[in-house]
Order: structure tokens, then C-alpha cells, then sequence
């Protein structure tokens, strides 16, 4: 399965962009301020750059795994592998201060305080996570490719 994370708007501290699931236009993605990171760089430069539980993570592309989240006590998708982070997940929330450096679907987008929103979260997460569900059942791999398209 694959996952393409497209950020398409920026705010002062938020990044909202369009997800796609297997070629197919699914909902938006509300995360924490884009600072520019790439995957490819080194550790020190992230180290530099990133502000904790404030900065999306970096462009690339990573694997998805199912776990068990001891915060939201459920079963999320998980990033793995993102250099310089640990713990990013894809779960429901509407508001930057409900990300935490992860990733938010929603199925609207608004404004408030000239930052970036989405809604409806719970209903995109549950449908996101029931695809991601049944691919690992049939034991496909899970990837998210994170990349970068604002107008």
C-alpha cells in the first residue's frame, strides 16, 4: 500500500496537505511547521532545525507499521525509521496542539487564529486505518512518502 502525504499550504506553525492512498485522492493531513527537513539529511542538521513536538517531519519515504499506542491505549499506524523523531503516528485530531509532531487526517479544512484545522478527523482516521488494516492482513508492506507542493 501506498500512502503519498502531499503538503500543499502553510501557516505559521501548522502544514496542511492532501493524502492519497494508492493513486486515490483520500482527505488532508494537518501537521506541525514544515522547517525544511528532508530525510536525507544528516542527524545534526535535524538536531539544528527541529523544534520538539513543533516541526513536521522530514521529507521521504517511510515504512507504516500497526502498534500500540500507550497514550491513545489503541492500536495507530506508526511512522517507523524518520530521522530524528521517534513515536509519530497517524491518529484523530483537529487543532495543531493535537499534533505532537504526527499526522491528522481530516476530511475538511478551516482556519482559526491563521493556522491551519481539520475536520472531521475521526471519521478520515477510522476510514485511513481500515485500509491500512486490511492491507496488513493480506501482509502487504505499508509506505508514506512525505513530499512537498505548496501553492
Amino acid at each position: 500500500m501506498e500512502l503519498i502525504y502531499t503538503r500543499r499550504w502553510q501557516g505559521n506553525a501548522s502544514t496542511l496537505g492532501t493524502l492519497s492512498v494508492d493513486g486515490a485522492a483520500h482527505h488532508f493531513i494537518l501537521e506541525d511547521k514544515d522547517r525544511g527537513l528532508d530525510s536525507k539529511m544528516p542527524l545534526t542538521e535535524i538536531a539544528k532545525l527541529k523544534v520538539k513536538k513543533e516541526t513536521a517531519i522530514p521529507t521521504g519515504r517511510y515504512q507504516v507499521i500497526i502498534a500500540h499506542s500507550a497514550r491513545f491505549k489503541r492500536l495507530l499506524p506508526r511512522l517507523v525509521d524518520v530521522p530524528g523523531y521517534s513515536g509519530i503516528l497517524i491518529h484523530p485530531g483537529n487543532y495543531i496542539r493535537n499534533t505532537d509532531g504526527c499526522l491528522l487526517p481530516g476530511i475538511t479544512n478551516f482556519t482559526e487564529d491563521k493556522e491551519y484545522c481539520v475536520g472531521q478527523s475521526r471519521t478520515a482516521f477510522e476510514r485511513l486505518f481500515e485500509k491500512i488494516l486490511a492491507a496488513d492482513k493480506l501482509g502487504q508492506k505499508i509506505w508514506i512518502t512525505i513530499q512537498t507542493d505548496y501553492k
